[in-house]
């Protein structure tokens, strides 16, 4: 979707998910060696920083660093609630290819 929206809001809000996305999919899915709490403080802070200076709405902000912030934290359950807050308040920017892969992402939380 991003290389496909137009510049600003649109493309900023699919990078943004992504962003997350891919941060939070990693902690779920990781068969490598684990991150120490450390690095995945830094990693969360990192994008907590970038998205504070991307061109997106503040709710969607705002749900964005909260996932950010409960995937360091590595409780299932609160990252499946911040996934579910991130997916309603992206739910009207995003195609449905877009919702789909968060969806896909939301199951992967569940098992």
């Amino acid at each position: 979707m991003a290389g496909r929206a137009s510049l600003g809001g649109p493309r900023e809000i699919a990078l943004a998910c992504f962003l997350v996305g891919r941060i939070v999919s990693e902690e779920a899915t990781s068969t490598g060696a684990p991150l120490s709490q450390e690095q995945k403080n830094a990693r969360t802070q990192g994008a907590k920083h970038w998205l504070g200076a991307a061109a997106i709405p503040t709710p969607v902000r705002a749900a964005l660093s909260r996932l950010a912030e409960c995937s360091a934290a590595e409780d299932r359950r609160a990252i499946k609630a911040a996934l579910d807050s991130v997916m309603t308040v992206t739910a009207s920017h995003l195609d449905s290819a877009a919702r789909l892969e968060l969806g896909r992402l939301a199951q992967a939380i569940a098992e």
